[in-house]
C-alpha cells in the first residue's frame, strides 16, 4: 500500500489507514440524501455524526454535481458560510474541504478557513488554482472528460478511460504546483461516473493501480453512485453494500481517500484492509494470549 503524507493547510492528514472525507451537502436536491442536511441545524448535527464515526475530512457543498435549478454565487455561499465557520470554530484541527467549481466561492470559503477545495468540474472555471496558490491550501484534480458543469453526457466515449483519466489529472496536478499550489494537498479524482458510463467506472476501479503508480494521492468519491446502483441491479438505498466492496478493493489497492456518507461503515472497511495489508496493527490482539 502507498503512504502518503498529506497537509492542508498545515493540517497533517497521514494515516496507517485511507482517509475518510464525510459528505455534508447544504442542498435540497443531492441525489443521495435529497435534502436531508439542506436545513443548518441538520448539517451540523451530520458533522458531528461525521466527526464521532471518525471522518478526517468534512467535505461541505452548496450546488448538486446534477442538473437543476442555477444556484447563484450568492446563494452558495449563503449555504455553506454558516456551516464552515461553525465547523471550523467547533472542530479546529479536522481538515475541511469545500466541495465547490467557482473561484469567486473558492475566495471567500479560504478566506473563512477551507483547508481543501474539492473541484469536481477539473478547473473549469480557470481561476481555481490561482486561489488554493494564494491561500495555499489543497485541491482536487478531478477528471471530468471536459464536461460543463451540472450537465450530463450523452454516450461519452474514450480509446482509453484510464489513460484519459491519468493524462488529465496529472497534467492539471503538474499546473496547480507551477501556480504554487503545495504539493502535499493535491489530490487525483477519477471522478466515477462524471461523463462516463458504468463501464467506464468499472474499468477505472479495475485499474485504479494505474491511477495509484502516477505517485499522486488518489480520492475515490463512489458513495452510492450510479455506477453501484446498474452493476448490482439494485435502488439508491441498497447500494452500501457494493459502495464497500468497490472501497475494500481500491484501498487494498492504495488508494489514499474516500468520500463517504457511510462513514462509520467506510472508515471500519479500510482499518479491516490495512490491517490485513499490514499497515495497520489490530485494535487489540488478546484472544488467547490473556
Amino acid at each position: 500500500m502507498t503512504k502518503h503524507s498529506m497537509r492542508f493547510r498545515g493540517r497533517p492528514a497521514s494515516q496507517d489507514r485511507a482517509l475518510i472525507m464525510a459528505i455534508v451537502n447544504r442542498t435540497p436536491d443531492s441525489f443521495y440524501d435529497h435534502g436531508a442536511t439542506f436545513d443548518e441545524g441538520a448539517a451540523r448535527a451530520a458533522i458531528e455524526r461525521a466527526v464521532a464515526d471518525g471522518a478526517d475530512v468534512i467535505d461541505i457543498g452548496g450546488v448538486p454535481a446534477s442538473p437543476g435549478p442555477e444556484v447563484a454565487v450568492s446563494d452558495e455561499l449563503d449555504r455553506i458560510l454558516p456551516t464552515l465557520e461553525w465547523a471550523r470554530a467547533t472542530y479546529p484541527e479536522t481538515v475541511i474541504s469545500i466541495d465547490t467549481y467557482r473561484h469567486e466561492v473558492a475566495e471567500q470559503v479560504c478566506r473563512s478557513g477551507a483547508d481543501l477545495l474539492n473541484d469536481n468540474w477539473g478547473n473549469y472555471d480557470g481561476r481555481m488554482l490561482d486561489v488554493a496558490a494564494e491561500y495555499q491550501c489543497g485541491y482536487v484534480c478531478a477528471h471530468t472528460g471536459g464536461l460543463t458543469p451540472r450537465t450530463d453526457p450523452v454516450r461519452p466515449a474514450y480509446d482509453d478511460v484510464v489513460a484519459s483519466v491519468i493524462a488529465d489529472t496529472t497534467q492539471l496536478a503538474r499546473q496547480a504546483v507551477e501556480k504554487g499550489v503545495p504539493a502535499e494537498g493535491i489530490m487525483l479524482d477519477p471522478a466515477i461516473d462524471f461523463s462516463k458510463t458504468t463501464w467506464h467506472s468499472l474499468e477505472i476501479l479495475r485499474r485504479v493501480d494505474e491511477l495509484i503508480a502516477t505517485g499522486w494521492p488518489v480520492l475515490m468519491a463512489m458513495s452510492n453512485k450510479g455506477v453501484v446502483g446498474e452493476t448490482l441491479g439494485v435502488e439508491l438505498d441498497d447500494r452500501v453494500t457494493g459502495t464497500l466492496a468497490a472501497s475494500a478493493l481500491a484501498a487494498k489497492e492504495g488508494v489514499a481517500m474516500f468520500r463517504a456518507h457511510q462513514v462509520a461503515e467506510t472508515r471500519r472497511t479500510v482499518e479491516m484492509v490495512a490491517s490485513i495489508t499490514g499497515e495497520r496493527p489490530p485494535a487489540q490482539a488478546i484472544r488467547y494470549l490473556v
